[in-house]
């Protein structure tokens, strides 16, 4: 997905809709059966994926969430400018060619094939929709660069990277459980 370099807080609004409607599609297409199928070991099935990215969206969420003061205190301030969306992409793949993966409350349990998907992909949205009232409602677009939250891959990154790692977060899984079913 090539987007601009710098976005601004409505593009952001807008890519990520984006990004959390074609997850919800796909989701909603694949038969309940391939669903809940995990490929291996060390693989995650369509609905772990799932899983993971209602984890992280909901952490995500609380730095919107949160009154800026928490943020600040918690995170501190910048040190330097935000990275532009390709920049924060390309450390985020490095990271993972470096052998960076998710690790403790951010893996996914197994699931039964019999859990509910239907319920999955409304707690998906569910979440999706609050995170993007949470950014709409209480950030204003230069305010995205002067707070930094601790990211467990990337390491501290302005809310403006941390609204791109989500959109490119997203788009990554789909990636993954597009393969799952080729």
């Amino acid at each position: 997905m090539s987007l601009p370099t710098t976005l601004t807080i409505e593009e952001i609004l807008h890519e990520s809709e984006k990004s959390f409607h074609r997850f919800t599609t796909f989701c909603q297409a694949v038969p309940a059966d391939l669903f809940f199928i995990e490929p291996s070991s060390d693989k995650w099935s369509i609905a772990q994926n799932l899983q993971h990215l209602v984890i992280s969206t909901k952490t995500t969420t609380a730095a919107y969430a949160l009154p800026k003061f928490l943020v600040r205190l918690i995170g501190g301030k910048p040190n330097r400018p935000s990275r532009t969306y390709p920049a924060l992409v390309e450390k985020y793949r490095q990271k993972l060619a470096a052998g960076g993966k998710a690790q403790g409350r951010y893996v996914p349990k197994h699931m039964k094939p019999n859990a509910n998907k239907d319920e999955m992909i409304n707690n998906w949205r569910q979440f999706t929709t609050i995170y993007l009232q949470a950014l709409r409602k209480n950030w204003k677009d230069e305010q995205l660069d002067k707070y930094i939250v601790k990211h467990p891959l990337l390491g501290k990154i302005t809310l403006r990277e941390l609204c791109y790692f989500t959109i490119y977060h997203t788009e990554h899984h789909l990636a993954i459980v597009k393969k799952r079913i080729q």
